[in-house]
């Protein structure tokens, strides 16, 4: 998509006394390629920023970033839990096809200091990635945030595509001792570039933010992808102080308060990184992509929950709507719309196959992606979605969606809820552009649906 402006082809052809440039061009330091942030959030509800309709929680920054760009209402996660989800989005790949089906591994244990010797399993050694192609294409590349992709050699991040990395290797810590926020015994998580470093008392989205902003810094004169995996609004729920203040001098019950407060802290770290991006000039050659993992979490170390999926039914670890239908926004001023809402379906194995076309990046041929370009999605709410269809997998659960149709092998709701019984011990079916709540199972009077969505379902997930 990337194409030269007028003036860069004829200060091209004055400079270097040629006819035209010949590729994409990016003559000159104001226009060149554009940079990528893809920012993703942890366990954030489906309707859990203001612009998906909550009306307590407050997210300035998340709603200006969708009055600066295209919003989806109906966009999927790859898969309703962490690690799958972003294997989804860093490959354009159905997860259990890069061996990430679940959830990683845990942190490294205390005994190591360095990642260099460390085994253990995660995303493909040698495959193809997001940031792996951006780098080839000659970018600086950032990992900042969580990770949770395995920590053995092959599947860290300076191994799959990025230049830099800091954050953790585990599925959660404490955002100010560093430790890994689970059962004991605990373990320090926290690395610089394989090397484990120690910043006690910091709180770990402002580090995140510091390190974002001296990498764009660093890399300002040459086009850059990052990849800002900021783990919040995930447990433990640690909201800046007068967040928590805030919700409960308008006494929003528990948790919703401390929920509330944590995604406030996440909307005040992004309202830092955008207004980064515009004192130094470069808001305007950067796309931005937000997204959220995976529904509300409704664990014990989540106080049973305080996020909201709204309408849908179901919520982290749940195929239901709510365990995977999610915020997500593309903004880039002046080249992409903004302000516009798309209702088309589209999945978290897009962005990679969408940003490439943008930024006229060039995909591996060998690449076998599940994702599919949106720009003509993003570029019109008249196109139709690329998907004939989309599927999911986590533990016995399945589903996939054709159309409007959606049918679930054993799902389960993870929200406290209690489904409609489902056919045969196993089947539920869903009209969802009739019935977003998937309120009503049709599989016993749509036995023929069934039928053929099992055969649909089983062509897509061993593509």
């Amino acid at each position: 998509m990337y194409t030269p402006t007028n003036r860069t082809v004829r200060m091209a052809m004055t400079l270097a006394g040629m006819s035209l440039c010949l590729a994409p061009a990016w003559c000159t330091a104001a226009d060149r390629r554009p940079n990528v942030i893809v920012i993703m959030s942890d366990d954030q509800g489906s309707i859990d920023a203001g612009c998906y309709g909550a009306t307590v929680i407050k997210t300035a920054a998340t709603d200006a970033l969708a009055n600066q760009g295209v919003r989806f209402t109906q966009y999927y996660s790859a898969a309703p839990v962490c690690s799958p989800s972003r294997a989804g989005l860093l490959t354009g790949c159905y997860p259990w096809r890069v061996g990430m089906p679940g959830n990683g591994s845990g942190p490294p244990s205390e005994e190591h200091d360095n990642l260099a010797t460390y085994t253990g399993s995660g995303l493909p050694v040698g495959g193809f990635t997001m940031p792996g192609m951006f780098q080839k294409a000659g970018y600086a590349t950032a990992h900042i945030g969580k990770w949770h992709l395995g920590v053995g050699v092959g599947c860290q991040p300076l191994q799959q595509g990025f230049d830099y990395s800091f954050g953790f290797m585990g599925g959660c810590i404490d955002n100010y001792s560093h430790f890994n926020y689970w059962g004991g015994p605990n373990r320090h998580d926290l690395w610089e570039n394989g090397e484990r470093v120690h910043r006690p008392g910091e709180f770990f989205p402002d580090l995140m933010v510091e390190k974002a902003e001296s990498f764009i810094d660093s890399h300002r004169d040459k086009p850059f992808f990052m990849y800002f995996a900021i783990n919040v609004p995930h447990y433990p729920y640690q909201g800046d102080s007068k967040w928590i203040e805030y919700y409960n001098e308008r006494q929003v019950p528990y948790p919703r308060n401390l929920y509330a407060a944590w995604v406030s802290t996440l909307d005040d770290r992004l309202a830092q990184l955008m207004k980064y991006l515009d004192d130094t000039g470069l808001r305007e050659n950067t796309i931005v992509v937000y997204q959220a993992d995976n529904g509300y979490s409704t664990e014990q170390r989540a106080h049973h929950g305080g996020g909201s999926s709204g309408k849908y039914r179901g919520a982290k670890f749940s195929i239901y709507e709510g365990g995977t239908r999610l915020p997500a926004i593309i903004s880039w001023p002046g080249h992409l719309p903004a302000g516009e809402v798309r209702s088309q379906v589209a999945h978290g194995c897009d962005w990679l196959p969408t940003l490439a076309e943008i930024c006229d990046v060039p995909v591996d041929s060998q690449a076998k992606l599940n994702g599919r370009s949106l720009l003509k999605v993003i570029q019109s709410a008249d196109a139709s979605t690329p998907h004939d269809a989309v599927c999911w997998q986590f533990q016995q659960q399945w589903a996939v969606r054709q159309g409007p149709w959606k049918l679930m092998r054993d799902p389960q709701t993870h929200d406290g809820t209690t489904a409609p019984a489902l056919v045969d011990g196993h089947w539920f079916l869903a009209n969802i552009d009739d019935d977003p709540s998937e309120s009503t199972n049709l599989a016993s009077s749509h036995p023929e649906l069934v039928e053929k969505l099992k055969q649909v379902y089983q062509r897509e997930a061993a593509q």
